[in-house]
C-alpha cells in the first residue's frame, strides 16, 4: 500500500481511482463494510481501491479540547487498511486553513483535478467542507455534475445497534472490551515497546511487561483484563492491569498498563508487543497486603486460563 500525505499530482499517477471517504477511526465493522465494498468494486473495473482521510483527527485542530481519543495509531490504522485490499492511502495533514474550503472547493479542488476520481464511498453520516455543510445529498450532486459516481454505505448494525466510533469508545471507557469487540471485529489492542518498571511484579513472583501507549490513543478503564499478547509473532495468554497500583501507591499517578505473560520464559525489556484486551475480570483495588494481592492474581491467572481454554481465538484481526 502507497501513502501519500497529499492528493496534488495523485491524479496522474492513478487514471482509475476509486475512493473511500472518511475519518475510519477504529476500522470499525462499518467501516470494513464500506472499505470491502469499495475495494471489490474496484477490483470488479480494474480501478485503484484508496482511502482519503485526515491526520489529526480535525477537532484536534479545530477543538483541542473535545477532540476525541483515538482508538487506533496511525501505524495500526495503515496496516488494517493494507490488510483490507486498499491499495493508496491519502492521510493528509488536517489543518485550519483546510478547515476553511466550502464543500464545492472540496469536490472541485481536491476530488475532481487532484484525484480524478471515478467513484467515492462514503458512509450515510459523511460530511465534508467548511463546518461540515457538505452531505450525501449534496456529494451526489456534485457527483453527477463532475461526473463520478457516489456510493453511500448505509449504517451497520450489530443486534440492532448501529457500530459507531462513539459507542465503541463509550464501552472501553467503560471496560466492557469483549462487547466492543462485538462492534470492531477484532480485539481492542494497545502497542508499545516495554519499558522499566519498578520491578515490584518481579519481586512477588508474577514479572510484568510496562508499556506506554502513544499520547492520545485510547486506554480501556481501570482494571484487571485476560489479554492475548504478541510477541514477534509468538502469542501468550496474559493478565494486564491498567491503572495506578493502588496497594502500593497513595498518590494519583499516571496510569500505566502491566502485563504478565503466562508461559514467557525471556526478557522483553526495549521491545514491540501488542496486547489485546479480551475480557475485563474484575475493577482494580486496593489489597490489605502483598500476600492478598498475590493470591488475587493467582485467581485472575486460572480465569484467564480457563477462560481461554475454553474459547476459539477470534477477532484476531489488527
Amino acid at each position: 500500500m502507497k501513502v501519500y500525505e497529499t492528493w496534488e499530482g495523485i491524479k496522474d499517477r492513478y487514471a482509475n481511482l476509486m475512493v473511500g471517504l472518511g475519518n475510519f477511526d477504529g476500522v470499525h465493522l462499518g467501516h470494513r463494510q464500506l472499505i470491502s465494498t469499495m475495494v471489490a468494486t474496484a477490483r470488479e473495473r480494474k480501478a485503484t481501491p484508496a482511502v482519503f482521510t485526515f491526520h489529526p483527527h480535525p477537532l484536534a485542530v479545530l477543538d483541542p479540547e473535545h477532540a476525541p481519543l483515538l482508538l487506533l495509531t496511525p501505524r495500526a490504522k495503515e496496516r488494517i487498511m493494507c490488510r483490507l485490499g486498499v491499495e493508496v492511502l491519502l492521510r493528509v495533514p488536517f489543518t485550519v486553513e483546510f478547515a476553511r474550503i466550502s464543500p464545492r472547493e472540496f469536490v472541485e479542488e481536491v476530488l475532481f483535478r487532484g484525484l480524478g476520481v471515478k467513484a467515492v464511498f462514503v458512509g450515510y453520516n459523511y460530511t465534508f467542507g467548511y463546518r461540515g455543510e457538505g452531505n450525501p445529498e449534496l456529494l451526489k450532486e456534485y457527483g453527477r455534475r463532475y461526473g463520478f459516481e457516489v456510493h453511500v454505505m448505509p449504517p451497520v448494525t450489530v443486534d440492532g445497534q448501529v457500530v459507531s466510533s462513539t459507542l465503541i469508545r463509550n464501552l472501553l471507557l467503560c471496560g466492557e472490551v469483549a462487547e466492543a469487540a462485538r462492534f470492531m471485529g477484532y480485539y481492542p489492542f494497545v502497542e508499545g515497546r516495554v519499558v522499566t518498571g519498578d520491578r515490584r511484579g518481579a519481586k512477588l513472583g508474577f514479572p510484568t511487561a510496562n508499556i506506554n501507549p502513544e499520547e492520545g490513543i485510547l486506554i480501556p478503564a481501570h482494571g484487571v483484563y485476560s489479554v492475548e499478547v504478541e510477541v514477534d509473532g509468538d502469542y501468550y495468554i496474559g493478565v494486564a492491569n491498567i491503572g495506578t497500583k493502588p496497594t502500593f501507591n497513595t498518590r494519583n499517578l499516571r496510569p500505566n498498563i502491566e502485563v504478565h505473560l503466562l508461559d514467557f520464559h525471556g526478557d522483553l525489556y526495549g521491545r514491540q508487543i501488542l496486547v489485546r484486551f479480551r475480557r475485563r475480570l474484575r475493577e482494580e483495588r486496593r489489597f490489605a497486603s502483598a500476600a492478598e494481592l498475590i493470591a488475587q492474581i493467582q485467581k485472575d491467572i486460572l480465569q484467564a486460563r480457563m477462560e481461554y481454554s475454553g474459547e476459539q481465538r477470534t477477532y484476531k484481526y489488527k
